[in-house]
């Protein structure tokens, strides 16, 4: 970059999540999210790691990954009302498309493992924005299938992997407002010697 970007300045300034089960169909076309996850992969990568991939949920995938999900929920937890199992159901095919950023951080001889981590987060940021950039809504969630090791194999990780965060991506149904934002002066302190 040479100069200012006041469109992207524009744009970060007005990004918000859009709630998941609010992002219809048309999702990004195939080109949009090759698009969207090339922008997603140009992160901060100490020593070119890239400690981290990508899962892509998509079409029919996404149903059945949500019943998959569910008959999982239900062996695990018997005692779940029908409405918790019937949400599992029609959580990743809420949204039209929803990506699964895979944190594949390990330990290193040079990299610390948390720099790893914090990359796999700005991956994460930029996919959003990506998204944003091209019209469409997003939304960053985890949720028990983040965190469960049955689930995370089930959705094709190994166990030395972790879920990141499920970006689930689509076009919003309506224009909500926005939340409120933190107080810089609560914030924001300057270090002095």
């Amino acid at each position: 970059m040479t100069g200012p970007a006041p469109d992207a300045l524009d744009l970060l300034s007005a990004r918000r999540s859009v709630p998941a089960n609010a992002l219809a169909e048309p999702g990004p076309s195939a080109a949009e999210l090759e698009r969207i996850l090339t922008v997603a992969a140009r992160v901060p990568d100490h020593g070119k790691l890239a400690p981290w991939r990508f899962i892509v949920i998509e079409g029919e995938a996404r149903k059945a990954l949500d019943l998959k999900l569910a008959a999982l929920l239900k062996a695990q937890q018997p005692e779940l009302s029908p409405a918790r199992i019937a949400a599992q159901e029609n959580n990743f095919s809420a949204s039209a498309v929803v990506v699964a950023v895979v944190s594949t951080a390990a330990p290193h001889v040079k990299i610390p493992e948390w720099e790893q981590v914090l990359s796999a987060g700005a991956v994460c940021m930029n996919l959003t924005i990506a998204a944003n950039a091209l019209g469409y809504g997003a939304q960053w969630l985890s949720g028990w299938a983040a965190y469960d090791a049955e689930a995370c194999a089930a959705i094709g990780l190994t166990p030395a992997e972790k879920v990141a965060g499920f970006l689930h991506l689509g076009t919003p149904k309506e224009r909500l407002p926005d939340r409120p934002r933190p107080d810089l002066a609560e914030i924001v302190t300057r270090w002095s010697a």
